[in-house]
């Protein structure tokens, strides 16, 4: 008898259904196709990789198999053809009874603004003028148990501290939505503008401070760590911390943590999702 093992990660065909503006920094892009009926994810941080298409390409250039060696491929294609890869956290999974399945991935945008110091990278283009119908390539769980999510407490967590800047506000967000009752949780979330806050909705007992950058960009902001070391935390037996976002900064927030708060190291998840003064092509290939 053989017994077929299902792939953890598929590729998926997708189209811009639509964009919704969330505040200055972010854009709200929902993504459909008969594809995602293959697509599982249990939520959280899980983590995506999204294929997007140069300027003048209506859809992006990725091998034409797409199986193992899809990555050997994918870098062998020129440059200015091959598709731009970038890697984002699901904000939500919606799989109506009898209708569409449709996920969203926010984004955030530099340097769109008419006279910006730095200019857009190819992803915040995109984003900015994503139209419905525009087709990309996801990179994604078939499987809803995958190890693309990070965010694991342990089950004897009593206290769950989170810290996150904007690129980790998805999974921020996402993650404060399936907290059960009555657990206790700190949070710290970065935004640039204020309208850039949000409101999840969370049973959690949660308390939620918004830090508001107005103009400082990256690490030359150090409010978040400094917001953090200054916080007098709940008492807990099994406090779990997950902190993601620029990676200099998760470093330095993990080191508070665990040297000056005696958080058990092993009971700390850290994600750096960029890094000032790299691409993210720039940051895959240094290995971090």
């Amino acid at each position: 008898m053989t017994t077929a093992v299902a792939a953890p990660f598929r590729f998926f065909s997708l189209r811009v259904v639509t964009t919704r503006r969330l505040g200055p920094s972010l854009v709200r892009v929902t993504f459909g196709g008969p594809d995602l009926e293959a697509f599982h994810s249990d939520g959280r941080d899980q983590s995506l990789s999204l294929f997007l298409p140069h300027p003048g390409q209506s859809e992006p250039a990725v091998p034409v198999e797409l199986g193992e060696g899809w990555w050997q491929g994918w870098r062998e294609l020129p440059d200015d053809v091959r598709a731009v890869m970038r890697s984002y956290t699901l904000r939500s999974l919606r799989r109506e009874p009898g209708g569409p399945t449709e996920i969203d991935i926010d984004f955030v945008l530099h340097g769109t603004e008419p006279g910006a110091a730095v200019p857009a990278g190819p992803a915040s283009r995109w984003a900015s003028g994503a139209r419905t119908g525009d087709r990309v390539v996801l990179l994604g769980p078939a499987l809803a148990d995958n190890r693309a999510i990070r965010f694991r407490p342990p089950a004897d967590t009593d206290l769950v501290v989170l810290w996150g800047d904007e690129t980790a506000l998805p999974a921020a967000c996402a993650i404060l939505e399936s907290l059960p009752a009555g657990l206790r949780v700190r949070a710290w979330l970065e935004v640039q503008h204020t309208e850039d806050i949000q409101e999840p909705v969370t049973a959690a007992d949660a308390e939620i401070t918004w830090l508001v950058r107005d103009g400082h960009i990256g690490a030359e902001a150090s409010m978040g760590l400094d917001a953090v070391r200054a916080a007098r935390l709940p008492a807990a037996g099994a406090p779990y911390a997950w902190i993601a976002g620029e990676s200099g900064r998760v470093k330095e927030l993990r080191r508070h943590l665990v040297r000056e708060r005696g958080v058990d190291r092993r009971r700390v998840t850290f994600v750096g999702y960029w890094r000032e003064g790299l691409t993210e092509e720039q940051l895959r290939d240094s290995g971090e």
